[in-house]
């Protein structure tokens, strides 16, 4: 249950696109979401406010990469994916999948990145030396980009690695065994493998690069327009949660449950969410993210994939993939 003072906010944001806590005849969708990746949804996901808020039944699994999360709404297994990398995102579209990115989920520079084996002695003023390194990269998420468009700030000649498709996990525990000499990804995988090595570029240095990385609510379009409303009504949840977790007064309720839910402990839940930025609904929808910025640098990272050979081909425009409405009816 929530506790009196926190629960009478959360539930009135809702309220208004809920209109009944009762379970409604049955339904149920299928959501999916990272473990290891602590957010502010998860507090609601553990609450059950999500299910009080849609009427349904909802029913959670976790991935290790994004596209994964594609290949199962694509199969229709998944209705909708939260967290999923802007990356696996664009492969998918571009490959032909009808999907939408429905809203900024989280924002974390410094919380996606490229580790090099400490032994190794590399560094940004010495990332020439990667030439002829095995690196582990999980092929066509926001940590391969990263890994792209380093290697392209420093010169690096993709040919003269050997990259191996590897999930997160799988790379921590490469680079901790020394089976890889360097490994990308994201949370608790980065966090081990850094206990192994270092980064070339701060979370700070690749945003003045222009190496964004964020990720978005995502659900295949058909879906969408079939459950315009279901869609708003989490996407609220989502937002409150987020507003609860922004203001600073939540923290003492909401971390320990978020820990427990994304499998991790509180020191490692706080030290991870101290990197995230959780933008409120207003700035979502403005200039800077969905509002105008989000089709060109979709664009932008199709381009960066397509140069590189780890796509066929870029859409020419990638706007008919952001849908802005249910997001827009959720604030209402």
């Amino acid at each position: 249950m929530f506790k009196k003072t926190t629960g009478a906010i959360f539930l009135s944001a809702v309220a208004a696109l809920t209109g009944s806590t009762a379970m409604a005849d049955g339904h149920a969708i299928t959501v999916g979401y990272f473990l290891e990746w602590p957010m502010p949804f998860q507090y609601a996901k553990v609450q059950g406010t999500y299910e009080e808020a849609l009427g349904m039944e909802i029913n959670w699994v976790s991935f290790d990469t994004g596209t994964a999360m594609s290949a199962a709404m694509a199969s229709g297994d998944v209705q909708m994916s939260v967290s999923q990398g802007v990356p696996p995102f664009v492969v998918a579209a571009s490959a032909g999948q009808d999907l939408q990115m429905l809203d900024v989920a989280v924002s974390y520079a410094d919380n996606d990145n490229c580790v090099v084996r400490s032994d190794l002695e590399i560094d940004a003023s010495s990332a020439g030396d990667l030439a002829g390194s095995r690196v582990a990269v999980p092929l066509g998420t926001a940590a391969h980009y990263g890994f792209l468009r380093q290697m392209d700030h420093f010169g690096v000649d993709l040919t003269s690695l050997e990259i191996v498709d590897m999930s997160p996990p799988d790379g921590a525990a490469a680079i901790a065994q020394g089976a890889v000499d360097m490994m990308c990804g994201w949370g608790g995988s980065l966090r081990r493998a850094l206990e192994h090595g270092n980064t070339l570029l701060t979370g700070d240095e690749k945003t003045e690069l222009g190496i964004l990385v964020f990720d978005v609510t995502s659900a295949p379009t058909a879906w969408v327009a079939e459950n315009g409303e279901t869609v708003s009504k989490f996407l609220a949840v989502t937002a409150e949660a987020n507003a609860m977790w922004n203001s600073g007064d939540n923290t003492a309720e909401m971390l320990p449950i978020i820990a427990q839910d994304a499998g991790m402990d509180e020191e490692a839940t706080a030290s991870t969410l101290a990197t995230f930025v959780f933008p409120s609904v207003e700035e979502q929808l403005g200039d800077a993210w969905l509002g105008a910025a989000a089709p060109s640098f979709l664009k932008g990272v199709a381009d960066v994939f397509v140069e590189s050979g780890a796509i066929d081909g870029a859409l020419d425009s990638y706007e008919g993939n952001i849908n802005t409405g249910p997001l827009s009816d959720s604030a209402m």
